[in-house]
């Protein structure tokens, strides 16, 4: 009976103490010294992602010209099709990637975004270490426990609670990852070729302007 007890407190501690995590600002002044798995960052933690368009020639070969480019530069390829290319590439090598794809073909747009993750960062840290610590006394339960259904009860909070931990962790390494690695998305078109009668046209044309600015 004492130990159902002490495990309903631990489990009204923990609820407390997920709800009250504490306040951090979300202004632009620097935050403390990384401590203790990196809980909070000294610098913003951002996610880069480019978006672009590009018109060539034959898009199959700049495909496979930009996979290469890829490896060149220690990234990725993420997702493929016939005229889509996501790469991952390291967060400080990603505008030389883009000068470089720029230069096989017209770039008919980009657009490059940031995310700022710092807040979802320290808020999964800080909901770890209360889980861990929750684990902790789970444990020392455990090896107080005298009765078998007291065992497993515990048990059962014990393996909701490491499914928490490692929710987390999953969490917090996937926004390490994308922080280290920018997100590049190639969509490849083909340059659009005129045909016989679009020749003649420019030839008419052509001329005709020349004329005119001349004149």
């Amino acid at each position: 009976m004492k130990i159902n007890i002490i495990i309903q407190l631990f489990l009204l501690s923990g609820c407390l103490m997920s709800c009250a995590s504490p306040k951090y600002s979300t202004s632009s002044s620097p935050q403390p010294e990384m401590t203790n798995n990196e809980k909070f960052p000294s610098e913003r933690i951002m996610l880069y992602s480019v978006d672009m368009e590009l018109i060539v020639e034959v898009p199959d070969s700049t495909k496979k010209d930009i996979e290469n480019l890829v490896k060149v530069y220690n990234g990725y390829v993420l997702e493929t099709s016939s005229n889509r290319v996501v790469l991952r590439i390291e967060s400080g090598k990603f505008e030389n990637i883009i000068i470089e794809i720029s230069k096989m073909g017209k770039v008919q747009s980009m657009e490059k975004s940031g995310t700022d993750v710092t807040d979802d960062y320290v808020d999964y840290n800080i909901r770890l270490e209360n889980a861990q610590k929750t684990r902790s006394r789970y444990l020392e339960l455990l090896g107080k426990a005298q009765r078998v259904d007291e065992m497993l009860e515990i048990e059962r909070e014990l393996e909701r609670v490491n499914e928490n931990i490692e929710l987390l962790k999953g969490k917090i390494n996937r926004l390490d990852h994308l922080k280290a690695y920018a997100t590049i998305t190639v969509e490849i078109k083909e340059k659009i070729k005129p045909g016989l009668l679009g020749y003649i046209g420019l030839g008419v044309y052509y001329p005709i302007k020349w004329l005119f600015v001349r004149n």
